[in-house]
């Protein structure tokens, strides 16, 4: 049995842009995993969600057949078709495997958190394939390759959230030229593709101040980040100034919080995440989309109150949203008037990124 583990993600600024090539976010993972493990089956494989029992999957000529799930499951199978195209590339044979897929990206009520859970699948599963086939795979092949597979579901992707899972730490991504992706993919075998620089792609590491503390609070209020992007971009035809105004904006302001985390500035940083919050709120006002919920507005008006500098994180609407404090002084009482509020405390740490497989 081979065990794979891939962790979740935080946006820190530069939501919405960074789906535009040459719009940089930052990024952070975070110690909250997807853990799949997978071992040889002979003439039939499955797929343990830890729900009631799993799902048998055979194959129909190049395609998994899911028992029960004929369009199902499309994190789970594209990764799969992905990894397999390019094991039959190099050479080798697709076979059986029984996969079993463990989350802390929930809550115990199943709710998703917002911190990447499909990410974090994609970056897990793809792990464990290219080491089930005995195929190396380098950081940024296994970057490229989830991404690929990401792309089949969700075209408009920037896949920060693939790199944060891949690489670790605090990030500033920028992402590829997605149209380009696509037109080579017609084009060039995967081998040929990951191994190619894809243009406008950057990710630099960053190092956060020694006194910078990431306080992260969940609203409980789950929120689809296809679909609030969906509304985004079909209300920024109406308004296209506004988004425009927005994009010039979240480029600067992302730009000098890079800096900043270069300088060890701290003060820098908290003062571009009011800034970025605030093109935030405005783009919502703009595009009439709500991305800063009443439960969000809170978490940010109390962190305020003990010199804690706060904004959504990711698409907003609900999930959670991020504080940034220069100590832990005041996390008491922000933990509590969160939890009056009907926040919850996340007590997140920053994880590593992705390692090789290991044998369980």
């Amino acid at each position: 049995m081979l065990i794979s583990s891939a962790p979740g993600k935080l946006f820190i600024a530069g939501e919405y842009a960074v789906t535009h090539p040459g719009y940089p976010a930052i990024l952070v993972a975070v110690d909250k995993f997807i853990t799949l493990s997978i071992e040889k089956a002979l003439y039939k494989g499955s797929i343990d969600l830890g729900r009631d029992r799993p799902i048998s999957w055979t194959r129909d000529k190049d395609e998994i057949v899911l028992d029960g799930y004929k369009h199902g499951l499309p994190h789970i199978r594209f990764a799969i078709k992905m990894v397999e195209t390019y094991i039959q590339e190099l050479g080798k044979k697709p076979n059986f495997y029984h996969l079993k897929i463990e989350s802390q990206l929930r809550s115990k009520e199943g709710k998703k958190y917002g911190l990447g859970s499909s990410a974090a699948l994609i970056v897990s599963l793809v792990n464990a394939l290219c080491a089930y086939y005995e195929i190396p795979i380098s950081p940024d092949e296994l970057f490229k390759l989830s991404s690929l597979a990401n792309l089949h579901i969700n075209r408009a992707s920037s896949c920060g959230d693939i790199a944060a899972s891949v690489y670790g730490g605090w990030i500033a991504f920028t992402s590829f030229d997605r149209k380009w992706v696509l037109k080579q993919q017609k084009n060039k075998s995967i081998k040929e593709l990951i191994s190619t620089k894809w243009p406008g792609l950057s990710i630099e590491p960053l190092n956060p101040p020694k006194e910078l503390r990431l306080v992260v609070g969940w609203t409980g209020e789950p929120a689809s980040t296809t679909k609030l992007l969906e509304q985004i971009n079909q209300s920024r035809l109406k308004n296209n100034r506004a988004y425009r105004n927005f994009l010039y904006g979240s480029k600067i302001c992302v730009n000098k919080m890079i800096k900043a985390f270069r300088e060890a500035d701290i003060k820098g940083i908290q003062k571009q995440v009011q800034i970025n919050r605030q093109l935030l709120i405005d783009l919502g006002k703009d595009l009439g989309v709500e991305i800063e919920s009443l439960l969000l507005t809170k978490l940010c008006h109390i962190g305020q109150k003990y010199k804690g500098y706060g904004k959504p994180s990711g698409a907003g609407g609900g999930d959670c949203g991020i504080l940034i404090l220069d100590s832990d002084e005041f996390l008491p009482q922000i933990i509590e008037e969160w939890r009056e509020a009907g926040i919850m405390y996340l007590p997140l740490n920053i994880a590593p990124g992705t390692k090789l497989p290991y044998k369980g």
